[in-house]
This record gives C-alpha cells, sequence and structure tokens, in this order.
C-alpha cells in the first residue's frame, strides 16, 4: 500500500520536554511535510532537531524537523497548526493556578507572534493553567473562537481510563472513560458514560472504588509532580496535544474531550471549558453534547463559573 503523501506544517513552541516529546510523536506520525520546533534558547531547537532527524531511517518516517533557536519564529511562517507547550512547569506543591501571572505573558507574547506568522492556523494551547491560558490565546491572537483550543479533557480522559483498567485488571483498550469540565480542581470525570467492555462501570466496580478513581483522576497531575520533584508530565500530555493537531490536518472529525468555546451547550455560554468535540481542519467543528447525569450536569456549570472568572481576569494579563 503506498504512503500517504505528506503535507502542511506544524509547529510546537516550546522545547522542553513536553514539547520536544511533542514534536517528535508529530514526525513519527509521517502525515505532516514540516515539523517546526522553536524556543528561546538558542541552539537547542536545532540540536534537537539534528537529533530526531536522525532518528528518521531506523523508525521509517520522512516528516522533516526544523529547529528554530534565540525566540524566534522565522520558519514557522504559514503553519497550518500551532501548539503551544511555552511557559514555565508546576513544582510538588503548587497548583496550576499558581503559574497563572508568569505564563500569561509568555502566553501572550507567543500568541501575537503566531498571529503576525501564522494567521490563518489552529492553535492547540497546552500551557498551564490550561483553561485560563487557552482564553488568553484567542484574546491575544484575535482568531476565531474555534480556531483555539486546548488541550485537556484527551489527557484526563486516558489518565481515567488508565485507572480504571488497572483496578479492573483489564486491557486499556476495554475501557471507555470520559472527563469534562476544568483542567484542575472542577474537573468533572463522568462516571455514567463509562464502561469496561461495554458494561457500565457502576456494574464492574463499586461505587466507593469508582469515587476513588474519580479523585485519583482529578489530582492525575499532581501526582505525577510529586513523584518527579521536578517538572511535570509530559509522556501522556504529548500524545492528548499530538493526537489533536493531526486530527486538525488530516480533518478527520474525531470527536475528542478538549477545550473549546462554549455558546449554549449544555446551558452554558461564553466561556472555554472542557467538552466533547467534533475536530476538523478548522478546529472545532462543532460542541457534541452528552447525555449527563444531574449530578454530572450540575459539576460542569460549576466548572464554568469557576473558570469564567478566572478566564475575565487573564484578559489583563
Amino acid at each position: 500500500m503506498a504512503a500517504q503523501p505528506r503535507s502542511g506544517k506544524v509547529t510546537v513552541v516550546g522545547a522542553g520536554f513536553y514539547g520536544s516529546t511533542t514534536a517528535l510523536r508529530l514526525a513519527e506520525y509521517d502525515v505532516f511535510e514540516t515539523v517546526v520546533l522553536t524556543d528561546i534558547v538558542e541552539g537547542k531547537p536545532e540540536g534537537l532537531a539534528l537529533d530526531m532527524n536522525q532518528s528518521r531511517p531506523i523508525e521509517g518516517f520522512e516528516t522533516r524537523v526544523v529547529g528554530v533557536g534565540g525566540g524566534s519564529y522565522e520558519g514557522t511562517e504559514k503553519s497550518d497548526v500551532v501548539v503551544v507547550t511555552a511557559g514555565l512547569p508546576r513544582k510538588p506543591g503548587m497548583s496550576r493556578m499558581d503559574l497563572i501571572e508568569t505564563n500569561a505573558g509568555i502566553v501572550r507574547q507567543v500568541s501575537e507572534n503566531i498571529a503576525k506568522t501564522s494567521p490563518d492556523a489552529v492553535v492547540v494551547v497546552v500551557s498551564n493553567p490550561l483553561d485560563e491560558m487557552t482564553a488568553l490565546a484567542q484574546i491575544a491572537t484575535g482568531f476565531p473562537h474555534q480556531r483555539v483550543m486546548g488541550q485537556a479533557g484527551m489527557l484526563d480522559t486516558a489518565r481515567f481510563s488508565t485507572f480504571v483498567a488497572e483496578e479492573v485488571g483489564v486491557p486499556v483498550a476495554s475501557v471507555r472513560t470520559l472527563t469534562l469540565g476544568s483542567h484542575g480542581d472542577t474537573m468533572v470525570p463522568v462516571p455514567s458514560r463509562c464502561t469496561v467492555d461495554g458494561r457500565p462501570l457502576s456494574d464492574v466496580l463499586p461505587a466507593d472504588r469508582i469515587e476513588h478513581l474519580v479523585q485519583r483522576t482529578r489530582n492525575g497531575g499532581a501526582e505525577v509532580v510529586a513523584l518527579l520533584k521536578t517538572g511535570s508530565a509530559y509522556y501522556a500530555p504529548s500524545a492528548a496535544a499530538a493526537r489533536m493537531a493531526r486530527a486538525v490536518m488530516e480533518d478527520s472529525g474525531a470527536v475528542m474531550p478538549v477545550c473549546t468555546w462554549v455558546d449554549g451547550e449544555y446551558g452554558i455560554s461564553g466561556v472555554y471549558l472542557g467538552v466533547e468535540a467534533e475536530i476538523g481542519r478548522g478546529g472545532v467543528k462543532r460542541v457534541v453534547e452528552s447525555d449527563l447525569s444531574e449530578d454530572e450536569l450540575a459539576g460542569l456549570r460549576e466548572a464554568a463559573e469557576a473558570v469564567r472568572a478566572k478566564q475575565a481576569d487573564v484578559a489583563d494579563l
């Protein structure tokens, strides 16, 4: 079977562990013509790109990786997708909100540069605090809401699925879960939508164990941070961001839980929030509403109000 033709350019801003891992995942898909990795540090992205390119004969992909250091955006022009990983990671004991002022300045500057160099791009934000930084990126770029989205629900859902699979002792492929809401304290794991081999989760596990897994999912990032001592998760988060970028480039129409603009769905309006959405070439094609229990819907609306207040504040940062 002939290989699919590669096309398009994706830029990853930030060459830390998260950004570099995302860039490599995107390159190994072998669906993009070019992956650009950019960072404020001179030489780092260039060196990483050189290393990644030398893995092509071994791994069998042709996508070219380009590194751009010194804070330059030269070479990123006319990117189809831009993944924003720039910003400080959490340290043990820090909440995502503790990063808000520092990362707001970084994300605003990055977003303004994206708007100048890639005015038609779809932007995937992964900087924390996620919901607020996604809102800020949309304001700073001036892009339509559907072209700016955040990576959160994909990661949180993957964590939930992993914890359920380990608890029950089944392959992760047997598990379907969903998390909505914010990427933080008001995250809304949705047990009513969770299944194991097609059976409702409530038929497989008692309520107290489900609640334990829900709480572990909410604290999933903090658990990794506490163990690492320095830095935060990047393998699972990069997988989620890369999948979102690929869905955009391939215009796949895949339905994914992402942070996107909600305007009327679930009775919620005018806020960036974690919901399921259909992803394609223009970003978010539509928000997909799920059947939720009364408690889950109440949790989602509570999350909306919590992030709404912070998103209003972040506009001035």
